[in-house]
């Protein structure tokens, strides 16, 4: 004689209550895990959507480390007081920094603004 089995025979017998249980609560945790997954993965797409649809940021054009766009020079003039003897200079961002004396001998540091195109800052420097 074979050995073949029915199809009666192959169905699967219930489950105890306890097993049965403990298959529910693994098909609602699964159930639970893929939705969370698909919530994420759809923000995931959803922020490149986002990055990809938005305008693109307009490039500025070149600047120089004096705030002046490469493409375009400014022309400005710097009145410093009659008879200013400069001794040193400095340069930050958009500012010419003079340090000299006045014709009185009074020490100063005077500072130009290039966009402004004007002298921002009089200072007098006192010493002892």
């Amino acid at each position: 004689m074979t050995n073949v089995q029915s199809e009666d025979d192959q169905e699967e017998k219930p489950l105890d209550p306890a097993m049965e249980s403990v298959r529910r609560k693994m098909i609602r945790l699964q159930i639970v895990s893929g939705f969370i997954m698909f919530v994420s993965l759809m923000a995931v797409f959803g922020a490149v959507v986002y990055k990809t649809m938005r305008a693109p940021a307009k490039e500025p054009a070149a600047i120089t480390s004096a705030g002046i766009p490469s493409d375009a020079p400014v022309s400005a003039t710097a009145n410093l007081p009659a008879g200013f003897v400069v001794q040193s200079t400095s340069l930050s961002g958009g500012q010419i920094m003079f340090f000299g004396a006045t014709a009185d001998g009074v020490l100063k540091s005077l500072v130009f603004d290039i966009k402004a195109g004007r002298i921002v800052a009089d200072v007098t420097v006192n010493g002892g």
